[in-house]
């Protein structure tokens, strides 16, 4: 059984699998001075709660884009199942390539989306990922990583209106039922909402273009399946690919270290 933990800004996302199947999976406020301890008793909550005995998982794999949370999750997982775990950095075996300048600049959660939609699509791709930061990663027809864009999340733009202006409320993001708003929260749905429409439109079509062919355009993340619903650009959802693409990661590593000990011998 496999463990798959992606540590983001905001959230944690963590999946069980068993085989390629995913069986559950949680969401988790990321707290930056949580201990290891605390991250014990909350995966080992969530696991029993689903069912999952943690002696069971024999394989754990870490994506993170916080530093300060990375060793206090493995050692978590460390304590919680005895598995050591593998985590996403340069040098692990991929089915993709990063052709950049500095491949360590490159967030390990959009590497592990990246190898989840080649493995899936064997095809050249673009990944949408509507998180904490909306993220754009492009992958070439051979799977070659050629790089990314960024923009803040629709969720980090709402809060970043709200928290610095003096009237302007946190508000959630349903769908606006008009692009001209008749008070406060309509109108930021409006702006946000559709505005972002506009702009991945924008951005895909601009690197679709510098690709060049046939490119298959995959959203994921938290807001993934409400803005592909307004989005033609987008030709398929997978809300956690993230998840897939870290299992992924860990078969590809898992046969590695297999045939390298066959080969010791």
């Amino acid at each position: 059984m496999l463990l798959a933990i992606d540590i983001g800004n905001t959230n944690t996302v963590i999946g069980v699998f068993r085989n390629t199947a995913v069986e559950c999976h949680f969401r988790i406020q990321s707290v930056h001075d949580r201990m290891a301890d605390e991250y014990r008793l909350a995966l080992s909550g969530l696991l029993r709660e689903a069912g999952v005995d943690p002696g069971a998982v024999d394989s754990v794999v870490i994506s993170s884009v916080v530093p300060s949370l990375t060793e206090s999750v493995q050692t978590a997982v460390l304590q919680l199942t005895n598995v050591e775990a593998l985590v996403v950095r340069p040098g692990i075996r991929l089915n993709v390539s990063i052709d950049i300048g500095n491949p360590a600049e490159l967030g390990s959660d959009l590497v592990a989306n990246a190898v989840a939609a080649y493995a899936r699509l064997g095809t050249a791709c673009i990944v949408v990922d509507f998180g904490t930061a909306l993220t754009f990663t492009a992958v070439s027809t051979n799977g070659a990583i050629l790089g990314a864009a960024i923009a803040p999340g629709l969720n980090t733009a709402a809060q970043a209106l709200s928290s610095g202006t003096a009237q302007l409320p946190e508000i959630d993001l349903s769908e606006p039922h008009s692009a001209i708003g008749t008070d406060t929260a309509s109108a930021l749905r409006a702006g946000i909402v559709m505005g972002y429409e506009g702009l991945v439109t924008h951005v895909v079509t601009q690197i679709k273009r510098e690709i060049g062919g046939q490119v298959h355009v995959i959203a994921t993340g938290g807001l993934s399946e409400q803005m592909a619903s307004r989005l033609k650009v987008i030709d398929s959802v997978d809300p956690w690919l993230t998840l897939d693409g870290l299992r992924v990661i860990a078969e590809l590593n898992r046969s590695f270290e297999a045939d390298a000990s066959i080969r010791a011998t």
